[in-house]
């Protein structure tokens, strides 16, 4: 079996960390988070859950992976034999289901970002989206065969993430977020710079910021800081253990994930003010107020977007493909961690090159992925990600801090590892944020999901009860959106039955123990 591989520098674990962590959610999903919580007093509950959740279980994490020298169920085999393996393969296919459909996103970014040298779109930018460049089928569940211009980017998607992961470690994934990640900041810079010149920006920028401090009395508010967080870092679905199993013996475990979880939160904050910026412009164009053309997800990235850069004054082309290109480069970087995951996982538990590991990680999961290529696509996607996110990494998340705190009691364990190697020190703060505060937090959570879900009482944006998740149908929801998450989890069960080869419990290149 080859020797683990290892980061080049330091700095280049901190830029892979940090490329996981930021990506299409940040740019997407973030701002309208923030302006719908409250805006300014947002970032009052979203910092205490970075503090109290995000980055304790970052720390948790990062000591996991360099503790133990393994993927995420090597490494909690190590740590409590089978009874903990399972947890490690539950994140692996929660993450390998996110690739499929992430893929996906990436290749049409990778699409506007050409479309916009001519604005090919034209003024009605949803049809172009729905119509000529998703051709959607009329009726969720049918896929209705494949659409040629989402498959050739998607290939090409994947081209890439192949030749970034077979080239290794170190000159693979540390090279290609040495060069992505700073371009990704110049990139989205100047989108930002140019968004905040524009005739309105100001007005986007009061909505985003003025604080509606009533909203910190709402639970609710609070609930969407502990999530957003949680989903934002790349945590509990196996990429930052993986990730950290690749550092140095002397490694700054607690200072990196401080260093990882401000990193992201200032992207978080840059992208809020870009894309605020850029709506106040389009409100003011469009004489209304700025909560009439504030969105989030697809909608603001594919179809205001292109109506905002229709109405830029000069150079409009050129800022709209730097736009989607900071999509393309914060996907990228995203998608290479999440592969990284389960391509880690079977070079261990099946003893095979990672070589040979990558290639059929990337056949497999880009097979998969050519499913949300098809008609039907947006409406499978749609479905997958609300489900594997709220009843895969959500839940996992629970599972993992409750089992690692509660059950096999090794946060005094971790808490010796990181403070041994560690310029910050743990204490009790640590121990108390990942066994009493975050397990409540996601426990009413999931709580709430689950009520909402079983007794369908899903709203709109009128508030209007619509039954299931965008008011699909049962049978819909059941194979497109139950069934994903519950594979993730009996996928994860069935790897578990699996041996480990010989000596599995020694942990190569140093004594982690």
């Amino acid at each position: 079996m080859e020797q683990r591989s290892q980061w080049g520098t330091r700095a280049g674990f901190i830029m892979a960390a940090v490329g996981s962590a930021v990506g299409l959610g940040n740019i997407w999903r973030f701002p309208y988070v923030a302006y719908e919580n409250g805006g300014g007093a947002f970032f009052i509950p979203y910092l205490f859950a970075l503090l109290t959740a995000g980055i304790p279980i970052l720390i948790m994490e990062f000591t996991m992976g360099h503790k133990y020298r393994g993927s995420a169920p090597l490494s909690f085999f190590r740590m409590s034999g089978k009874k903990a393996e399972w947890i490690g393969w539950w994140g692996i296919f929660v993450a390998f289901v996110i690739s499929t459909y992430y893929a996906v996103i990436i290749a049409w970014a990778m699409k506007y970002t050409v479309y916009s040298f001519n604005l090919r779109w034209g003024k009605d930018t949803e049809s172009f989206l729905y119509g000529n460049v998703l051709n959607l089928a009329e009726t969720p569940g049918q896929a209705g065969g494949f659409v040629p211009g989402v498959v050739f980017p998607l290939l090409l998607v994947w081209l890439i993430a192949f030749i970034i992961l077979f080239a290794g470690v170190k000159r693979g994934i540390e090279l290609a977020n040495r060069i992505f990640i700073p371009t990704l900041v110049v990139v989205f810079l100047l989108v930002v710079i140019r968004a905040v010149t524009l005739d309105g920006a100001m007005l986007g920028l009061d909505a985003f910021f003025k604080p509606d401090l009533t909203k910190l009395l709402n639970p609710t508010v609070w609930v969407a800081a502990y999530g957003h967080i949680f989903f934002s870092l790349s945590i509990a679905f196996a990429i930052m253990i993986t990730y950290s199993s690749y550092l140095p013996k002397k490694s700054d475990i607690t200072n990196n994930a401080f260093i990882t979880g401000f990193a992201n939160s200032g992207f978080e904050l840059l992208a809020g003010i870009g894309v605020f910026a850029a709506l106040g412009f389009m409100a003011t164009q469009a004489n209304v107020a700025v909560g009439e053309v504030a969105t989030a997800g697809v909608g603001l990235a594919f179809v205001v977007f292109p109506q905002i850069i229709n109405e830029m004054p000069g150079f409009n082309g050129f800022f709209g493909a730097l736009f989607f290109l900071s999509l393309v480069l914060a996907g990228l970087t995203s998608l290479v961690s999440i592969c990284e995951t389960y391509i880690a996982g079977i070079s261990d538990k099946f003893n095979i090159s990672r070589k040979k590991a990558v290639i059929i990680g990337v056949i497999i999961s880009g097979s998969v992925s050519t499913l949300f290529a098809t008609r039907g696509g947006l409406f499978f996607l749609d479905a997958a990600d609300y489900f594997i996110n709220q009843f895969g990494v959500a839940a996992l998340g629970l599972v993992e801090v409750i089992m690692i705190s509660w059950v096999f009691k090794k946060l005094g364990t971790f808490e010796n590892h990181a403070n041994s190697v560690s310029d910050i020190q743990l204490g009790a703060w640590w121990k108390i944020c990942l066994s009493v505060v975050t397990p409540i937090v996601l426990g009413y959570m999931m709580f709430g999901l689950l009520k909402i879900n079983l007794l369908k009482q899903h709203t709109d944006g009128d508030g209007n009860v619509i039954g299931n998740y965008e008011g699909y149908a049962d049978s819909f929801i059941m194979a497109g959106g139950w069934s994903v998450a519950i594979f993730a989890l009996v996928m994860a069960i069935i790897l578990t039955l699996f041996k480990w080869k010989p000596n599995t419990h020694q942990i190569d290149d140093y004594d982690g123990k």
